[in-house]
């Protein structure tokens, strides 16, 4: 598609803009976590890591973040279980609503996230009699977490086909000797990206770990948001705003580098 130079100019304007209004207030975050202000005045008149240090000693925030790291790491590990099982189901079979199950599967992903919260917290609650705890939490994580892992490994199959698995099982390799040695190494960056993906998703999830969790659970992103509006506590906040963002991009980034690489590797781009 060929495009005229004001269409250029216009869309790269755009793309600018778009992101400045994304990213600069990301910045100002993590430069505010070096402001020595209290009140963070702008411009800053002096950068220190003095509320690093507090950040650090703070036993409230380390508490909330290994709790993140324990939700999403269960999270993600369910989702790669029953996300890669739903993705090579689906793609062995064929029956009629082959293409609702794939729906409902990804749906949840879509839904806006107050919707699932008071979904599950009905459904643990009043249906199954479940107290809310860190157990309900990763349930209602995994639920959006598995279509990352789906979507990741569905797209790998669609790529490959299914010529070297047959192959295998002409050679007289059985269902599980196949996968080990010839599904798995073809999926394996897939999974990878998946894993990474629902890892940064749960990390951050406020909404419906705000209807899941229990009274005396706390991840980093309610912690953050119980102590928003605390001055005391405000610098605290934006330094672990600041660790946040970058917890949260860093997997973002190596699911988007896997996923690029080896789609080239797939195509035999250089």
């Amino acid at each position: 598609m060929i495009l005229s130079g004001g269409l250029r100019v216009a869309l790269r304007i755009f793309t600018v803009v778009v992101l400045v209004v994304i990213y600069v207030p990301l910045m100002l975050v993590v430069l505010n976590s070096f402001n020595a202000d209290r009140t963070f005045g702008w411009p800053p008149e002096e950068l220190t890591l003095a509320w690093w240090e507090l950040a650090a000693r703070s036993e409230g925030a380390r508490a909330a973040l290994w709790t993140s790291v324990q939700v999403a790491a269960l999270a993600t590990l369910v989702a790669l279980v029953l996300g890669t099982l739903a993705a090579m189901g689906l793609r062995r079979t064929k029956f009629f609503g082959r293409n609702t199950v794939s729906l409902l599967i990804i749906l949840p992903i879509a839904l806006p996230g107050i919707v699932t919260g008071i979904a599950l917290q009905n459904a643990f609650k009043t249906m199954l009699g479940i107290d809310l705890s860190l157990f309900t939490v990763v349930v209602a994580h995994a639920t959006f977490c598995i279509v990352t892992v789906f979507n990741n490994v569905q797209a790998r199959f669609q790529r490959l086909g299914g010529n070297l698995e047959s192959a295998s099982m002409d050679l007289g390799a059985g269902p599980f000797t196949t996968f080990r040695l010839v599904t798995l190494p073809m999926i394996r960056s897939a999974l990878l990206a998946g894993a990474l993906l629902a890892f940064g998703l749960s990390f951050d999830e406020i909404v419906v770990t705000t209807f899941t969790a229990g009274s005396q659970d706390e991840t980093l992103p309610i912690w953050i948001f119980q102590n928003l509006f605390r001055p005391n506590q405000a610098p605290v906040v934006n330094v672990v705003a600041a660790v946040l963002i970058v917890a949260s991009a860093i997997p973002i980034y190596l699911a988007q580098k896997l996923s690029g690489g080896n789609a080239e590797a797939m195509t035999g781009a250089r």
